[in-house]
């Protein structure tokens, strides 16, 4: 395979792992922009070697499909990291689906099916971005928000605060933690609250600033 052909299909794999990482990225998730890049173009470099065993091998019967196998199989253990468990409630299968997918369309780019690669790119930004809207109107016109909490470094404030939000019916969807050299904790959640004549973001503020500890409330416009 000529060196311009494979950089071509790495180029490709950079350009549809990153559409599909950044719709993840800027709704928080933990796998974003570079992770799928990364998966995407891992995957099509796997093709890539695959065909070019297959063409150093003349009349061997090397079969390039079997590396993409082990690739979509492998990238299981990669989604798993983006799955988390609160109580009943199962986090991150989206963006795990997303890797899985972004690891094909890779092995597609590497393969040079261009057109199926782009294909796969625009139905899963499409999935991602159009039918979450969708989920959104049929969940009841629920909102999400997020809130950036200063608390202080100390055991068991993130359970307060679930507590606290929970007592409101509110959903925690995502929460970042970025530790500070004064001895607290700057919290990023994002939460869903619920519709009609539930919660709204003042009284989420006033529970959160009754929590000990909780030294700011901040909200996102």
């Amino acid at each position: 395979m000529a060196s311009l052909s494979a950089l071509a299909r790495l180029l490709l794999a950079l350009v549809l792992g990153g559409l599909i990482g950044l719709e993840r990225e800027l709704h928080g998730r933990p796998a974003g922009f570079r992770t799928h890049i990364l998966v995407c173009m891992g995957s099509a470099l796997t093709m890539i070697i695959g065909f070019q065993i297959r063409a150093g091998t003349a009349g061997a019967a090397v079969d390039p499909t079997r590396i993409a196998a082990n690739v979509v199989s492998g990238i299981g253990f990669l989604g798993a990291g983006t799955i988390l468990r609160e109580g009943a409630n199962v986090r991150g299968l989206t963006t795990a689906a997303s890797l899985w997918v972004s690891a094909v369309i890779g092995l597609a780019a590497g393969a040079g099916d261009f057109v199926a690669a782009g294909a796969t790119t625009a139905l899963a930004l499409l999935a991602l971005v159009l039918m979450s809207l969708v989920e959104r109107r049929l969940s009841g016109g629920k909102r999400e928000w997020v809130v950036r909490i200063l608390v202080a470094d100390r055991p068991g404030q993130i359970g307060r605060i679930g507590s606290a939000l929970g007592g409101l019916g509110v959903d925690i969807r995502n929460i970042r933690m970025r530790p500070r050299d004064d001895e607290s904790v700057q919290l990023e959640v994002v939460l869903r609250l619920p519709s009609g004549r539930g919660a709204n973001m003042a009284a989420v503020a006033a529970a959160l600033s009754d929590i000990d500890g909780v030294r700011s409330v901040e909200q996102d416009d």
